[in-house]
């Protein structure tokens, strides 16, 4: 593990007679950057947490989990993202696209350099780690999971990780996966069933998911649900166990599993697409992420072997049967038909994406981008039609 320079600057700190304590921190980043943070120190030796925030709040979003956490004897670390709170870089809310591209860069070895203070505290039982995260932090966490292997235990809250996170999840059985979104997300509608289908992908016993009819986004539902922060805290403290509950290779895959090993395969796209249909059959409600489908449809068009266009293209045909009104669905598949050198088919497709984006749900900058790119491409394949 490579080893980074802390700076510790301690404030009042808070010591309550159970002997924890709280301490304000500073971390400085492999290129010199300050992260600050906060320290909740359990009473004595023992596992810990690393937690990450949403992209519209700062490290006290997690406070009351981390409070909780350090009086059931877990030692807990907070931090602001490199452009928030006081973590320096420059303001995220009020930077630029590209400002934002190159702040999102740096994270990982942020977050790398906050792992390593974390495990570099007196009291922490290195082989017992774990990490949280909510909206964005979803996929900072799942990622650090993935640089970190020993990190075996993740708390999410309402929001996405990349195919190769969605991959790694799978492969490892062994992670336990505490889950959790409310139905009146505001920025994800489907945020429960998203959130859901992440905890499907885990085959161990631990794993849990919990729904909340309201409480908004993320680390917002502690509000009106303070027992989710409970929740979390039994979560860890029993996940962070030595041992598992059971093996977890003696648990059987779900469909959410199942459906993400045989659609990432040279090949597997077209029974991947039958079993889900199998399974919506079966229950109505079954799920896919639109955007990781796509994302994953991509992929396959883009991979390697002799099977990836066609791959790729029944991942982006089946997302248009999940998602009729989804433009972007349809652009996609456009893509995909162009790949293979089929025209017409793209044209129809790119028409379509055109027909259904007055009524898309998308945000508004968004569908602007879109419309322009669609027209751009459909003004291009008819010329080539004459």
């Amino acid at each position: 593990m490579r080893i980074f320079t802390l700076l510790l600057l301690a404030t009042t700190a808070l010591a309550p007679a159970s002997g924890q304590s709280t301490k304000d921190v500073d971390i400085t980043t492999p290129d010199g950057a300050r992260l600050r943070g906060t320290f909740y120190a359990a009473a004595k030796p023992g596992p810990a947490v690393i937690l990450l925030h949403m992209c519209n709040t700062d490290r006290r979003s997690w406070s009351p989990v981390a409070q909780q956490l350090a009086a059931n004897g877990i030692n807990a670390l907070t931090i602001d993202n490199r452009g928030f709170g006081e973590s320096s870089g420059s303001n995220y809310g009020k930077a630029t696209a590209e400002e934002r591209r190159e702040t999102i860069k740096r994270w990982p070895g942020d977050f790398d350099a906050a792992y390593a203070f974390l495990l570099a505290q007196p009291g922490v039982e290195k082989n017992h780690i774990a990490a949280g995260g909510g909206s964005c932090g979803v996929n900072n966490a799942v990622q650090l999971a993935m640089r970190h292997p020993e990190i075996q235990t993740l708390a999410l809250l309402a929001g996405e990780t990349d195919p190769a996170g969605i991959s790694y999840l799978v492969d490892h059985p062994q992670i336990a996966l505490f889950t959790a979104a409310a139905a009146d997300d505001q920025y994800y509608s489907a945020a429960p069933q998203l959130m859901k289908w992440i905890r499907d992908l885990s085959s161990n016993a631990r794993s849990e998911f919990v729904g909340f009819a309201n409480g908004k986004h993320g680390t917002e539902i502690f509000g009106p649900h303070p027992e989710l922060v409970s929740d979390i805290v039994q979560f860890f403290t029993g996940a962070l166990e030595p041992g598992p509950a059971r093996p977890p290779g003696s648990l059987q895959n779900s469909a959410a599993s199942e459906f993400w090993k045989t659609a990432r395969t040279s090949g597997g796209a077209a029974r991947a697409a039958q079993m889900y249909r199998d399974d919506r059959k079966r229950d109505s409600t079954a799920y896919l992420p639109e955007p990781l489908v796509n994302t994953l449809g991509y992929t396959r068009l883009q991979a390697d072997d002799a099977h990836a266009k066609e791959d790729g293209l029944e991942l982006l045909k089946l997302n248009t049967e999940i998602y009729p009104n989804s433009a972007n669905a349809f652009d996609s598949l456009s893509d995909a038909y162009l790949a293979l050198g089929k025209k017409d088919l793209a044209l129809q497709a790119e028409r379509k994406c055109l027909d259904l984006l007055p009524a898309d749900r998308s945000e508004a900058e968004f569908k602007a981008d879109l419309k322009k790119h669609a027209e751009e491409k459909v003004a291009e394949l008819e010329r080539q039609a004459k």
